[in-house]
């Protein structure tokens, strides 16, 4: 089981980062810039932050290439064994100019709910060989399993030179690879090499957090906030793919003052995120395995907050916060991509193995079913061994709202802005009419969602813990301002992400 280790700890650090981009390898996702042939080779940092969505296979992080040879270019990646790697080839040299250099952590990064804060530090004029690449992590440099040392003031034949290269991020323009995380705070210092501490540092609680970047970003450097919800328009052609054409008002705009601006593919409003390294939200747990001990067999997406199921038979989820108190509201829309199936979502033990709605143990709060066919659109609640339909019109697309009070445990159940009990779309919740309570657990609550898939059959769950996935036509969020909801957060319910569990959780 995962819990949160973000990369701040839910509690106040002078420095807010707002917004991040969700990029995802099913909707080829990424975003490029064109290069600078002026840009410099020797000295350079990349700093950003980062939140994996799914592991055990190789990602693009950062490149800058385009020939098929891949001579004269630039790679960061997630290897297969999830660590990082870094690597570029010149066109020509001796010595370690000859072919691939890199470096490669012997480190790895498998948390799905946590944000990493990653440095990539060059300057090929020391005269240590060891000084001129280095890779940080949360302000740790960080041990190699491999270090080849770039050979001193040659730079320019290797990373970011010449020829209008695209900077590209979570996308390689040479071999259509891409990334599933998501990423905030990107910085590039053209001609400045920095260490982590120029852009986080260690708070009280002794956890590693940004902090305002007050140096240059140089000539060529550029600076991403993520701040803007529009991907533009028009079409940019950069290396092989066509991008939309960014702006100082699009999701892709340089802070800098640079104006090197990004173009984005694969964009939807929705990629835009307010999950970020100072209030990061929960997310499904992409290494949970179900009680059977198999692995994930079930497609997860959309910086796991949707789920698929790919293979037939029961495929079970979980997320990634462990929660033992407060108030939680979640919307879950629930589309029928088959013909009449079901699936299951809610909260369970975090302790054991049992998986939602398969427990023999008739005390346990068992959640709640979905049935999506033209004869049998239902939404039941499964409690403690029994089931009853709560609403019979939930068709393929519905929003189902549930409202988890862990301090009184009570449960309330909604459908596209009606609450069951309530009978209305009154924001307050009648604390006295609930639909169904929760039994005591010991080592509190973990969301849970289980889908069955037989042929071409299946449902998909797109999770809204206030970091939607899918379109909101009206917008609600907590008393707190936040999250990101369809419709009205009830009185005294939260959004559950890091900064509501350190006050309420």
């Amino acid at each position: 089981m995962v819990f949160p280790v973000i990369g701040g700890d839910g509690k106040p650090t002078g420095y807010e980062i707002e917004n991040s981009y969700r990029i995802d390898q099913g909707s080829a996702v990424g975003m490029a810039r064109f290069g600078n042939n002026s840009r410099n080779g020797n000295t350079f940092t990349i700093s950003f932050w980062i939140k994996r969505t799914k592991l055990g296979e190789f990602q693009t992080i950062v490149t800058s290439k385009v020939e098929d040879s891949g001579v004269n270019s630039f790679l960061m990646t997630f290897q297969s064994n999830d660590t990082i790697k870094v690597q570029g080839q010149p066109a020509s040299g001796t010595g370690s100019g000859a072919g691939r250099d890199y470096i490669q952590t012997n480190a790895v990064f498998r948390d799905p709910s946590a944000w990493y804060h990653i440095v990539y530090r060059q300057d090929t004029t020391q005269s240590t060989s060891t000084d001129r690449h280095r890779i940080y992590v949360n302000g740790v440099q960080q041990s190699t399993s491999v270090y080849n040392p770039l050979d001193q003031n040659v730079g320019d034949a290797y990373f970011y030179n010449a020829n209008s290269y695209p900077y590209a991020i979570g996308n390689d323009e040479r071999d259509n690879d891409y990334g599933n995380f998501y990423i905030a705070e990107h910085h590039y210092t053209d001609g400045v090499s920095n260490g982590p501490d120029a852009f986080g540092e260690t708070n009280d609680n002794g956890v590693w957090v940004p902090k305002k970047y007050e140096g240059s970003h140089g000539s060529y450097g550029h600076y991403l906030k993520f701040e803007n919800a529009s991907g533009g328009s028009g079409t940019t052609t950069v290396g092989e793919h066509d991008y939309t054409t960014g702006s100082s008002s699009t999701i892709g705009a340089d802070s800098s003052g640079n104006d090197n601006h990004f173009h984005v593919q694969g964009y939807s409003a929705e990629d835009q995120t307010t999950d970020t390294p100072t209030n990061s939200f929960c997310t499904i747990n992409s290494v949970f395995a179900d009680s059977g001990n198999n692995l994930i067999m079930a497609d997860f997406s959309e910086g796991n907050t949707k789920m698929l199921s790919t293979v037939d038979g029961w495929k079970f989820g979980r997320g990634t916060f462990l929660l033992e108190a407060g108030k939680w509201y979640v919307e879950v829309k629930a589309t029928e991509t088959g013909s009449g199936e079901n699936g299951r979502f809610g909260i369970v033990p975090s302790e054991g193995g049992i998986v939602l709605g398969n427990t023999d143990d008739n005390d346990v709060f068992e959640g709640i079913n979905v049935g999506l066919d033209s004869s049998n659109t239902n939404l039941q609640k499964l409690d403690t061994g029994s089931s009853s339909t709560i609403f019979s019109d939930f068709s393929s697309g519905s929003i189902a709202q549930l409202a988890f009070d862990l301090d009184n445990d009570k449960v309330w159940i909604g459908r596209n802005g009606t609450w069951y009990n309530n009978n209305n779309a009154s924001s307050t919740l009648d604390a006295s009419n609930h639909d169904f309570a929760l039994p005591s657990v010991d080592l509190g609550w973990v969301f849970g969602l289980g889908m069955t898939r037989n042929s071409s059959n299946n449902i998909t769950f797109e999770y809204n813990w206030g970091n939607p996935s899918f379109a909101i036509s009206s917008g609600n969020s907590d008393a707190d301002g936040h999250g990101n909801y369809e419709y009205a957060v009830p009185s005294g319910f939260f959004a559950v992400n890091s900064k509501n569990l350190a006050e309420y959780g």
